[in-house]
């Protein structure tokens, strides 16, 4: 970490979280490079962190790991730009859903290792899930400092690279499904009788407090809806009433739905 130099590459939000995980787990200021598509943005980030802002063909000749997270369609125009300036001892970790780490080992030198990374928006928060897999040269000493560097903004979990379409559907496409179950609660307790921002706070403490039992409790969630669910009482009414519109098996569809649009993106 002392001597590593780092650029972020395409800060958007994402890249914003990661830089500043990594400064406040300790990463100098001096160590991190940023590049952003407009110079407003790079002006924003250079003030914000006091960090340099570099062009793409800069941070790939003088940083030793390149963070590349441009959206999946952006991400051959990025790769064509930087591919003449990028040696094949540099470090490159991609965060664009459904590109492939052999996709990008073909469009840069021979033996460039690189790691594929799913994060999701938690990142902003500290709380992100990110999904490390490494390409074939990237080396265990390569992973640490990728475990390091997405540490800073949460869990990290490695998985084979088969598995990583899996896992962008369940973690990185995950909080917009919880988003989108807060938001038609909320709705329901408008229409039950309750001002928006009572019926919000009363959801979102629910959901807080069920995911820290999820987390830290050790138990099944199977067992822990039962605990809930008492006989001929009212959950047991609204879980009827979600198993009769197939609210499961909804889910399930909605997940495989993501899966497939992470292997399209990857093609």
């Amino acid at each position: 970490m002392t001597t590593q130099k780092v650029a972020v590459l395409g800060t958007g939000k994402i890249g914003e979280a990661l830089l500043s995980g990594m400064l406040r787990g300790g990463w100098s200021p001096s160590r991190l490079l940023v590049t952003a598509r407009r110079p407003e943005r790079a002006a924003e980030l250079r003030e914000r962190y006091r960090v340099e802002s570099v062009s793409n063909a800069e941070a790939a000749k003088t940083a030793d790991t390149l963070i590349l997270t441009p959206k999946p369609q952006d991400m051959p125009a990025l790769l064509d730009e930087l591919a003449p300036h990028v040696p094949a001892d540099r470090l490159v970790i991609s965060g664009a859903a459904g590109i492939t780490t052999r996709y990008l080992e073909q469009r840069l030198a021979e033996g460039t290792p690189v790691i594929r990374v799913m994060t999701n928006t938690p990142a902003l928060v500290d709380e992100a899930m990110s999904v490390i897999s490494p390409g074939s040269h990237a080396t265990e000493e390569h992973l640490k400092l990728t475990d390091e560097i997405f540490g800073g903004v949460g869990k990290t979990l490695r998985l084979p690279e088969s598995q990583q379409d899996a896992a962008t559907a369940l973690s990185g496409s995950g909080p917009a499904y919880f988003f989108f179950l807060v938001e038609a609660m909320t709705d329901a307790g408008i229409q039950l009788g309750l001002p928006r921002d009572k019926a919000h706070e009363l959801i979102v403490q629910a959901a807080v407090g069920a995911a820290t039992m999820l987390r830290d409790g050790g138990e099944h969630p199977v067992t822990l809806r039962e605990n809930v669910t008492s006989p001929g009482g009212t959950t047991i009414n609204a879980i009827r009433e979600l198993e009769n519109h197939r609210v499961r098996a909804a889910f399930i569809d909605a997940i495989e739905a993501a899966r497939d649009r992470s292997r399209e993106l990857g093609s």
